[in-house]
């Protein structure tokens, strides 16, 4: 009988997303205790990089300890950090089960990680089944000074490592989950920053045609001289939501553009996608995995 594979994934969102050289060092310090470096996605508007690392259990919580060492040395969250929502330089690292049959490992790897984090000098708070469902959004809700002064005023507590964040690190939030899809949605001229914001506010969870399990927030981007509106989204299940519906939905309001992948999808998340919308950065988890 076959030995049952064990390999997780990590995710770990890094609040750098333009300097090169800075997001090449963190990689490596990631890759540094044998975790396998499947893909690096980096965005300048964001000012985001998304590392997708598998391995075992004890390999990756050592690749996020290595990982967010090199981030407290590199990111300095008091300057200008971009557009995507952040608390922290490594602002989420989830541990995340590929079936149902890993999900305690992945569980137990998040716990683990959380601590070990908590020992290197980062305030963690976990998020969603470790914390009765407590969102990222609600974290990150005001930026990282909001949080401080709502940890100072006795509303939340790190649940691991120093009970203050540092100004220029930040805390980090941790979490173990199956895989979900960071899929960003571009606007054809001439929609704008309102139009995107305006949309990611009717197709997330609890908007009016709100989509179950997906997030959303409107940006614009304007590296390389352009002004393009996008609908930033996570799709926390691809199965109940497809990436055709979800670009259907942004449809009905707006022409798109284009579409970008952040990280690796499960295959399954493109069925019946629309052959005429193309995608950036197009490519499966099952693709990484066996490269």
């Amino acid at each position: 009988m076959p030995a049952r594979d064990e390999t997780l994934l990590t995710v770990p969102n890094v609040s750098e997303g333009r300097d090169a050289g800075v997001i090449a060092q963190i990689g490596d310090a990631f890759a540094s205790t044998g975790a396998r470096l499947l893909d690096v996605h980096s965005d300048a508007d964001h000012h985001r990089s998304v590392y997708t690392l598998a391995g075992s259990t004890n390999t990756l919580v050592a690749a996020l300890v290595a990982g967010a060492c090199a981030c407290t040395r590199l990111v300095d969250l008091r300057a200008q950090r971009g557009s995507h929502p952040h608390v922290g330089a490594l602002d989420v690292a989830p541990l995340v089960y590929l079936d149902d049959a890993r999900r305690g490992a992945a569980c137990a790897a998040a716990l683990v990680a959380g601590e070990e984090l908590g020992r290197a000098g980062l305030p963690v708070f976990l998020y969603g089944r470790l914390a009765g469902g407590r969102s990222r959004a609600e974290l990150r809700r005001g930026g990282l000074r909001t949080l401080a002064e709502r940890i100072a005023e006795g509303e939340l507590q790190p649940d691991f490592g120093p009970r203050q964040p540092d100004p220029r690190t930040g805390v980090t939030l941790v979490g173990a989950r199956p895989p979900l899809v960071a899929f960003n949605v571009e606007l054809s001229p001439p929609a704008t920053l309102q139009d995107a914001r305006a949309i990611a506010a009717r197709i997330r969870q609890g908007g009016p045609q709100g989509l179950p399990g997906v997030r959303a927030i409107g940006i614009e981007l304007t590296a390389g001289g352009r002004r393009v509106a996008q609908v930033s989204t996570n799709v926390e299940d691809h199965r109940r939501i497809p990436l055709a519906r979800l670009v259907a939905a942004v449809a009905q309001h707006a022409a798109v553009e284009r579409c970008e992948l952040v990280g690796l999808a499960p295959r399954a998340a493109f069925d019946g996608f629309p052959h005429d919308v193309s995608v950036a950065n197009r490519r499966t988890l099952e693709d990484g995995l066996s490269s």
